[in-house]
């Protein structure tokens, strides 16, 4: 087990760019809402950089860069809603599970961690991907970033989730792709772990200094 585990009895993990590259299909879905307002298409490559503070943000981010200015309240809140009527309806055709996710989750469980997920992508989309991957037995808890009034980088999601499973904040782990997730997750009172693979808006997630790094989440077990 990685030295980090060390009287660790609680792991929280993020989902997009921590276990899954989700960004072909969220891309997707921001393309088809941008193009129901007759607005170019971003494409894969710009979405993946605006990816990881909840779906709004992302589709406000798309949509300053489509009109060159802030949108409307109005606007951004149509734009919004097409964006989760697409993205409901293919949330997981072409997400993939990154190398050494389940070879993780596996041993993880098998040691006895309670393991737990908090995103900021909304909770009505975790199911659908975490049973397409057939991980949704692993988590002891799923939380989405509308299900609590606060989502990461604010420590209530970890908190709550510690306090649910009756453990301890200093027994708790999180694991995560960006600056949010390690936010979080020290303001939490949790040690922290980066990987350095997924989303963070083109800044290394070691610049938020977490405890540890690793290249592949099977290095935790």
């Amino acid at each position: 087990m990685h030295p980090l585990l060390a009287d660790i009895r609680l792991v929280a993990f993020d989902l997009d760019g921590t276990l899954v590259d989700s960004v072909p299909d969220l891309a997707a879905a921001v393309d088809a809402a941008l193009g129901d307002e007759g607005l170019a298409a971003p494409g894969e490559a710009r979405v993946r950089d605006w990816v990881g503070n909840g779906s709004r943000v992302l589709m406000e981010r798309a949509l300053h860069d489509a009109l060159g200015q802030p949108p409307s309240a109005a606007r951004l809140e149509a734009v919004h809603a097409g964006f989760l009527a697409h993205y409901g309806r293919a949330p997981c055709e072409r997400t993939r599970l990154y190398p050494g996710v389940r070879t993780a989750l596996d041993g993880l469980r098998e040691a006895g961690l309670s393991l737990v997920l908090v995103t900021n992508k909304p909770a009505a989309f975790i199911a659908p991907i975490l049973e397409r991957f057939g991980l949704a037995t692993h988590f002891a808890l799923c939380l989405g970033g509308d299900s609590l009034p606060r989502r990461k980088p604010d420590p209530l999601p970890l908190t709550h989730a510690a306090s649910r499973l009756a453990v301890s904040p200093r027994h708790g782990l999180m694991v995560g792709d960006s600056r949010h997730d390690i936010a979080a997750g020290k303001a939490a009172g949790f040690r922290t772990l980066a990987v350095p693979y997924g989303y963070n808006h083109g800044e290394p997630v070691s610049l938020s200094r977490p405890d540890g790094t690793v290249e592949s989440l099977a290095e935790l077990v």
